[in-house]
C-alpha cells in the first residue's frame, strides 16, 4: 500500500458523512426524534453512551447523545431538545433531508466490563434517559449476561416523559423492576409524584454488587449521588454522563474542559470516583 493511499484510508475526524432522516417525531413539546441512516449504508458502529456531533447545512454542527442501542440494526436514533440555533433548525427538517455525521464519539457505558456479571440500576432524570436508553436496551438483548435490572425515571411532568411505549414495556417485564416519578402532578396521572430520589427506599440492592448508570440535570446528580451513598454504593461503582460542555467532540477546542480533563474524549461517560473532585462539571 502506498503511502498516498494509507493516507486516504484514515478517517478525517473533522470531515461529516451525509446521511439521510428515515423518520421523525415530535415526543414532548420540546424533544422531537429523528431515526438516520449514513448514506454509504454502513453501520455506525456505536456503543451506548457514546454520541455523534450533527451538521445542519448552512447552520452548524451540535453534539447530540445516541439514543439507540446496536443491537437493534444499524440506523442511528437522536432526540433532540431545541434550545438553540442548530438544534431549531434540525427540529424543521423531515423524512428524506440530509445532515452530516461525525462519529461515534466519546467513552461509553460499561456494558462489556464493569456491568457485565453484576446488578445494573439505571437512573435517568428527564432527557437524561436518552444517553441511557441504548444501555437499558443493550442490556435487556443480553439479559443472561446480567444479574438483577432496576430502572429509575424522572420526568418534570407527565408530559414530558420520553419513550412512553417503552416506559410501559419496561415496566411490563418480568426480569426487570421499573419504576418513575413526575415532579408536578396533573390530571389523569396517577403515578408516583416527588423527585426521583422519592423512589430510593421502594428498591433494594446489594451494594457492592450493583453497577449505577446514571444520567440527568446537575441538581439530579447531587441528591441521587447522596442517596446512593446512603445506600453504601462505593463511588467506584457509579457511572455518569457529563454530556453538557461539549462542542467540537475531539478535545481540540477546549470548550469542555475542566481541570485537564476533556469530557468528550475522556467522557462523557465517567466512573464517579475518578471525576469526584470536578465539581463545577457535576
Amino acid at each position: 500500500m502506498s503511502a498516498r493511499s494509507g493516507c486516504e484510508a484514515k478517517k478525517d475526524i473533522f470531515l461529516p458523512e451525509p446521511a439521510t432522516i428515515i423518520r421523525t417525531e415530535q415526543m414532548t413539546a420540546q424533544e422531537r426524534f429523528f431515526e438516520l441512516k449514513l448514506d454509504s449504508g454502513r453501520s455506525l458502529n456505536h456503543m451506548p453512551g457514546q454520541f455523534v456531533e450533527v451538521t445542519v447545512p448552512g447552520i452548524g454542527e451540535a453534539p447530540f447523545g445516541i439514543s439507540s442501542s446496536p443491537t437493534r440494526g444499524s440506523n442511528i436514533e437522536l432526540t433532540v431538545r431545541n434550545v438553540g440555533n442548530v438544534t431549531n433548525a434540525l427540529h424543521g427538517l423531515k423524512a428524506g433531508q440530509k445532515v452530516g455525521i461525525r462519529g461515534p464519539l466519546g467513552k461509553p457505558w460499561p456494558v462489556d466490563s464493569d456491568m457485565k456479571g453484576k446488578d445494573v440500576l439505571f437512573i435517568a432524570g428527564g432527557i437524561g434517559l436518552v444517553p441511557v436508553r441504548p444501555a437499558i436496551n443493550y442490556v435487556f438483548d443480553k439479559r443472561k449476561d446480567y444479574g438483577k435490572v432496576t430502572i429509575l425515571f424522572g420526568a418534570k411532568t407527565p408530559g414530558d416523559r420520553l419513550f412512553t411505549d417503552e416506559l410501559q414495556a419496561w415496566g411490563a417485564r418480568k426480569d426487570a423492576t421499573f419504576l418513575e416519578t413526575v415532579d408536578k402532578c396533573c390530571d389523569g396521572w396517577t403515578g408516583c409524584v416527588g423527585v426521583i430520589t422519592t423512589l430510593f427506599p421502594k428498591i433494594t440492592i446489594d451494594p457492592a454488587n450493583t453497577i449505577i448508570v446514571m444520567c440527568g440535570p446537575p441538581v439530579m446528580f447531587k441528591f441521587a449521588i447522596m442517596g446512593l451513598h446512603d445506600m453504601k454504593v462505593p463511588d467506584k461503582n457509579i457511572f455518569i454522563s457529563l454530556e453538557r460542555r461539549m462542542k467540537c467532540g475531539v478535545g481540540k477546542c477546549g470548550h469542555c474542559q475542566v481541570n485537564g480533563v476533556y469530557v468528550c474524549k475522556d467522557g462523557p461517560v465517567f466512573r464517579y470516583s475518578d471525576v469526584v473532585d470536578l465539581r463545577e462539571a457535576i
